[in-house]
């Protein structure tokens, strides 16, 4: 496997500092700002196909983000490029719908338990947002309960708001919000007695890397049901990649709205709303009650993003994408862990989580997480090819794949132990280490 080094991205350097002087971050998603990858290494990507992408300097890369998880067939999957190929034929928007506006919105309701309605929008955010809208407007309440334990649903104020990046958020908006903790039932029950009658909805993924307890999403649903607030699932990152029918139906519970999105058009700006028609239908225009303005986008109709999801999900069931997925993620997570314990390290760096979605972990010295140990992970892994700011396993990516991971590995974890020896990661870094995304001050870890 090829060897990079800091030398390695001259013309990544000089676009991050064009990008710098023309946008915010430097990018139009903080997870991709520079601040979040190593100093050294590729800050622009210009294409990817499969598992592979290469930077504008040339240097070639395993994806192992795969798009942030959006790429669940890899990048430039012939079947969907063709699909929007033949679509872009057609033109990209019109003054009225288009069918497969319907016809999509038919796939997710044959698919999602509880589903009877559907609402596209372009982001997660656009669902998440819509659901909240929708549970406050049918329960006449106005707080927002959410899983603190994970780690963003929305870029939109609700949510904003309870992070540390709460500037610009009035505080009245603020006090609208409350969180609980993941398979902690008795947290969330204390916030239902705390503000009784006032919590509108409560949002949660089913599922990130901790699995839950057998009790806890049922519970979940019985306390929403108790006190009267409406129960919304993040799906954006498990729909479609932990099974076809989502999190929720592995684990049997139906919440009263579903959000999707990432993986639903392999890459594609596609998101969903769907919900119980009780519910969605407050956004319709055929009730004599008052109307919810629910999501309204001149984009949400884009004809090549509709092809794009609708042979996406025919791939998926063409190919059982979503057991690939698992499989060659236990693969990844079976080898990684058997490497660390290899070289001594695997109580502080390790892979944990399902198949579908494993978590990276990264400690120091002391057991802790630790930014200047992850920059240096990340950091060994681009010097030999791997780009891993997260694992998203994909269809596109086989073992073979895995192999060279493992390649790499190997030898950044000889560099991470002696690190650990040293008990100072950042003697080993070729630059600052990398920041939390949501953090009060810039110059903050």
């Amino acid at each position: 496997m090829k060897k990079y080094d800091v030398h390695s991205f001259p013309k990544s350097d000089t676009y991050l500092e064009r990008a710098h002087a023309l946008i915010p971050a430097g990018a139009h998603t903080y997870s991709k700002g520079d601040d979040c990858f190593p100093e050294h290494g590729p800050h622009y990507l210009l294409r990817g196909k499969g598992c592979r992408v290469w930077d504008v300097d040339g240097n070639e890369f395993i994806d192992m983000g795969m798009g942030l998880t959006s790429a669940g067939l890899g990048h430039a999957y012939e079947p969907v490029v063709e699909r929007v190929r033949q679509a872009l034929e057609l033109g990209v928007n019109y003054s009225l719908p288009h069918p497969m506006e319907a016809e999509l919105a038919e796939r997710i309701v044959g698919l999602y338990d509880g589903a009877d309605m559907v609402k596209l929008g372009k982001h997660g955010s656009d669902a998440t947002t819509g659901a909240v809208k929708l549970a406050r407007a049918f329960t006449g309440r106005d707080m927002v309960a959410f899983c603190k334990d994970q780690p963003f649903f929305s870029t939109n104020d609700w949510f904003i708001g309870a992070t540390a990046c709460n500037a610009g958020i009035p505080e009245s908006t603020r006090n609208l919000i409350c969180s609980f903790g993941y398979n902690d039932l008795s947290s969330l029950e204390y916030l239902f007695t705390e503000h009784p009658g006032e919590i509108a909805c409560v949002i949660l993924q089913p599922m990130e890397f901790d699995e839950p307890q057998p009790d806890f999403l049922p519970g979940v649903r019985r306390l929403c049901d108790k006190y009267g607030a409406l129960l919304i699932f993040d799906e954006v990152i498990s729909g479609f990649r932990w099974h076809m029918k989502g999190a929720q139906h592995i684990f049997g519970v139906i919440p009263d709205f579903t959000c999707l999105g990432k993986t639903i058009a392999n890459g594609f700006s596609v998101s969903a709303l769907t919900g119980k028609k009780a519910y969605m239908e407050l956004g319709g225009t055929r009730h004599r009650g008052p109307k919810v303005f629910l999501l309204s986008t001149t984009h949400g109709g884009e004809i090549h993003s509709l092809a794009a999801a609708l042979a996406t999900l025919e791939e998926m069931e063409k190919h059982r994408v979503q057991d690939h997925m698992k499989g060659i993620g236990e693969y990844f997570i079976q080898g990684f862990n058997k490497l660390a314990e290899q070289h001594g390290i695997r109580d502080f760096c390790f892979t944990r989580g399902w198949g579908c979605r494993p978590l990276v972990e990264t400690r120091n010295a002391e057991n802790k997480g630790d930014m200047a140990y992850r920059t240096l992970f990340m950091q060994e892994m681009i010097y030999r090819g791997v780009l891993i700011p997260q694992v998203a396993p994909s269809f596109g990516m086989k073992k073979a794949d895995m192999d060279q991971v493992f390649e790499a590995l190997d030898e950044t974890f000889k560099c991470y132990a002696q690190a650990l020896e040293a008990k100072d990661a950042k003697k080993f870094l070729d630059g600052r280490p990398i920041k939390a995304v949501f953090r009060k001050s810039n110059f903050e870890n």
